[in-house]
C-alpha cells in the first residue's frame, strides 16, 4: 500500500527539434502537462499526451488541467493505494477524460515499480528485453525532403517507416518511395482522413505492399473499417477507435482490423492498455505502440509498456533527439543502429527526471494536498 502526500501539476511548453505536419496541421512546439506525485518519500511523473487542441481526440491540455486539479486529483491525495492497477476504479466516476486519468496512474505505476524495486516494464508483464523501434514521418514540403527525411531515417536504423498521408499525399507519394526503396517495411497513417468515396482509391494502395494502413477512416468506426478491410488485401491498423478493451474486441470480432496500435494515453493508462494488449494477443492480432510526441517521461512509459510480448511489431518509440533538441530525462532514449532500444533494468522507470530543466519550462503549476490546492 501506498499513500500519496502531494500531487504537483506543471505545464511545460518545449519547442518540437523538427515541425511535425499531419492531416491534422503543423505541429512546431509542445503545451505538456505533466504529473507529478509525492508518496512514501518517493517521487514519480506522469505526462498527460493531449494536444493543443481537441483535433486527434476531445481531449486537449487545457480540459486535462481542469480535471486534473479539480476532479482526479483530489480523489488520490491521501488516499491509501494498492498500486497502479487500483488507480482506474478509484477515477472511474469520472467519465472520459483517458488521457488526464493515464498520467496519474502511470505515475502511480512508477511508484510501485520503485516501491518494490523492479523495472517499470517487469512489474507491466513486459518479457523483452530490447523492443524493434519505427518511425513515424510527417508531411513534409515537398517530395524531396520527405526522399531526404527517409533515407536519414533508414541510415539511422529504424526498422519500419509510417508515413503521414492525406488526399493529394498518398498514392503518388508511396509509389515514390516504393521505387526507391522497394524492401523496406513501409505504413501510413492518416488519421481518420479518408470517406467511403476514396475507398476505390484506397484498395488500389495493395500495389504498394505496405504494412498497414492506420486508421484511414473516421476516428471512431468499425463497421466502415469493417467494410474496407474485406474489399483490400492490406492489413487496416486501428488507432482512434480503440479506447478500451471493449473496443478491441468489437473491432476484431468485425473483422475492422488485423493490427492494433496501443496508445497508452489514449487508452487510459497501463491497466486499460495491458487489457487491450492481452485481448489481441488471445486473439492473434499484433500489437504496436504508438506515439503522441511525448517528452521523456512519456516516451519511458512507452518503452516499457512495448516490453509485453505481443508488442510484436516495431513502434513508434523512437529517440529523443528526433523530436527535442533537449530533453527532459537522463539519459536521453536512443535507437541502436539496428533500430533497437535496450529496456531498462533498474527499479521504476529507468530514467531520471530533469527537475531543473522542467522548472525552466514551466509555465504554470499547480499543488494539490490532502488540505488544500494552491495555483500559480
Amino acid at each position: 500500500m501506498l499513500k500519496i502526500d502531494r500531487i504537483h501539476l506543471r505545464e511545460i511548453n518545449m519547442p518540437l527539434a523538427h515541425p511535425f505536419e499531419t492531416s491534422f496541421g503543423l505541429t512546431t512546439a509542445r503545451r505538456i502537462m505533466l504529473v507529478e506525485i509525492e508518496a512514501e518519500g518517493l517521487t514519480a511523473w506522469g505526462e498527460c499526451v493531449a494536444g493543443e487542441h481537441p483535433y486527434f481526440s476531445d481531449e486537449m491540455i487545457d480540459t486535462a488541467w481542469l480535471i486534473a486539479e479539480t476532479e482526479l486529483a483530489p480523489r488520490l491525495v491521501g488516499v491509501e493505494i494498492e498500486g497502479g492497477g487500483s488507480v482506474p476504479k478509484l477515477l472511474e466516476q469520472v467519465r472520459g477524460h483517458r488521457m488526464a486519468k493515464a498520467a496519474f496512474e502511470n505515475a502511480v505505476w512508477d511508484l510501485e515499480a520503485q516501491m518494490e524495486d523492479v523495472p517499470l516494464g517487469k512489474l507491466l508483464g513486459g518479457t523483452r528485453e530490447i523492443i524493434p523501434c519505427g518511425v513515424s514521418i510527417g508531411i513534409q514540403p515537398t517530395p524531396e525532403k520527405l526522399m531526404e527525411k527517409i533515407e536519414t531515417e533508414l541510415e539511422a536504423g529504424y526498422q519500419r517507416i509510417k508515413l503521414k498521408c492525406k488526399p493529394g499525399w498518398d498514392v503518388s507519394i508511396f509509389d515514390m518511395v516504393r521505387k526507391r526503396w522497394p524492401d523496406i517495411l513501409l505504413s501510413c497513417d492518416a488519421n481518420s482522413v479518408y470517406r467511403l468515396k476514396d475507398i476505390d482509391a484506397i484498395a488500389a494502395w495493395d500495389q504498394f505492399k505496405l504494412l498497414m494502413i492506420e486508421q484511414p477512416l473516421w476516428y471512431d468506426d468499425f463497421y466502415f473499417h469493417s467494410m474496407l478491410q474485406k474489399r483490400i488485401e492490406t492489413a487496416i491498423c486501428l488507432d482512434e477507435s480503440i479506447r478500451n478493451r471493449r473496443d478491441a474486441l468489437a473491432a476484431i470480432d468485425m473483422e475492422s482490423c488485423r493490427i492494433i496500435n496501443i496508445k497508452v494515453g489514449r487508452v487510459g493508462g497501463f491497466t486499460e492498455a495491458i487489457a487491450v494488449h492481452n485481448a489481441a494477443q488471445e486473439r492473434g492480432i499484433p500489437v504496436w505502440c504508438g506515439g503522441m510526441l511525448e517528452t521523456g517521461i512519456g516516451r519511458a512509459a512507452n518503452v516499457a509498456l512495448s516490453s509485453l510480448p505481443n508488442f510484436s511489431l516495431p513502434g513508434d518509440v523512437s529517440a529523443s533527439k528526433r523530436y527535442w533538441a533537449e530533453d527532459i530525462i537522463e539519459p536521453e532514449v536512443t535507437v541502436s543502429k539496428q533500430g533497437e532500444i535496450v529496456v531498462p533494468t533498474t527499479a521504476g522507470s529507468g530514467f531520471t527526471v530533469r527537475t531543473d530543466r522542467i522548472e525552466k519550462l514551466t509555465v504554470r503549476r499547480a499543488t494539490i494536498s490532502a488540505r488544500a490546492a494552491v495555483t500559480v
